[in-house]
């Protein structure tokens, strides 16, 4: 039996290779940074792109880093279907939101907590594409939203209305003052106009005396 040269183990290891299928790497996309108020939920947003089928081993892992410091804690995990976390700080309080058949592996965190300040991270793996960058999402939990553009729009909108409303009381007032000046000027004329009349009566009556 005789050995096999060098050249005959690389074209083998060749063919081998070509058999199994080439091997790329999961492109994952996410948020990048997001901001939440205390209390309420957010929708953690995360999909991928895969050189091959998605099959029966994709597999999905979402971790936490705490913005604190700390070790990495577990967040939620997919195979085949959803996996939540039965105890740790997620616990109850995540939960699947995503849909493989259009390459969606999101999830919604309940209730946020300023704990929850830090950075989020989704891996997906599709063998044979197991490779690749792992998305993150820094997430920070706020007391109440910061303003912004529309909060601005909002209060000039507001301001708008209520310089409306101070000019049409204005004209109101105006138009009132107006007629009560004409009402006492008409009084006023036909005062003048009696108190005539009454001297012309007066007038003539003594010519007639006389």
């Amino acid at each position: 039996m005789y050995g096999l040269s060098p050249a005959c183990v690389l074209l083998l290891l060749g063919v081998r290779l070509a058999a199994v299928g080439p091997a790329g790497a999961v492109e994952v996309y996410t948020s990048g940074a997001l901001e939440a108020v205390n209390g309420t939920d957010i929708r953690l947003k995360c999909t991928f792109s895969s050189f091959v089928p998605v099959g029966s081993g994709l597999t999905v892992t979402w971790n936490f880093r705490p913005e604190s410091g700390g070790s990495e804690e577990f967040v939620f995990y997919y195979h085949e279907q959803p996996y939540a976390p039965a105890r740790g700080h997620f616990k109850g309080r995540v939960v699947w939101d995503g849909n493989i058949n259009r390459n969606d592996v999101s999830i919604v965190i309940w209730h946020l907590q300023f704990d929850d300040n830090g950075t989020f991270t989704c891996q997906v793996k599709n063998p044979p594409d197991v490779d690749g960058l792992i998305g993150e999402i820094q997430l920070r939990v706020v007391q109440t939203v910061r303003f912004s553009e529309m909060y601005f729009l909002a209060l000039a909108i507001g301001s708008t209305c209520a310089l409306m409303v101070i000019l049409v009381i204005a004209v109101v007032l105006v138009q009132h003052f107006r007629k009560k000046r004409h009402q006492a000027h008409m009084v006023e004329t036909e005062s003048k106009e009696e108190e005539k009349l009454n001297q012309e009566k007066v007038s003539i009556s003594l010519e007639d005396t006389h």
